[in-house]
């Protein structure tokens, strides 16, 4: 295979492997809405920014998915995943969370990779921005 193919499929999968957890986790609070709020509450973040969370891993999720304006989403994912490490799982005690607060450092840096790379020839990106290249 080509490398230039190699790497728009690889693009391709890649976003799609990172979008999933966030398009998951943003449907999942739509429908456990009040668990969601409630446990956000109980970390002292406002319940009232739910909405904006959704919008973000759900919106956001989706559009590296499709490779919709992926250097942005991609940068607001990584800020989001930063953000939501150290409120939410940063627990020097607890090894679990710690863990999951790793996992968070890492799903950021690969965000911020995707936005130096862009969304690549398979996106809408590339359908939308390159139709004369």
């Amino acid at each position: 295979m080509a490398e230039g193919n190699f790497c728009d499929w690889s693009k391709l999968l890649g976003r799609a492997m990172m979008a999933v957890m966030f398009v998951l986790a943003g449907w999942g609070k739509i429908g456990g809405y009040g668990e969601t709020q409630a446990y956000m509450e109980s970390a002292g973040v406002p319940g009232a920014l739910l909405p904006l969370v959704i919008l973000v891993e759900l919106g956001g999720g989706l559009a590296v998915l499709f490779g919709f304006l992926t250097r942005w989403a991609a940068l607001l994912l990584a800020l989001f995943t930063l953000v939501t490490a150290a409120m939410f799982h940063y627990v020097p005690d607890d090894q679990m969370q710690m863990i999951n607060f790793m996992k968070n450092i890492t799903i950021a840096g690969g965000f911020i990779i995707l936005a130096c790379a862009g969304g690549g020839r398979l996106s809408l990106d590339h359908i939308f921005w390159h139709k004369n290249k």
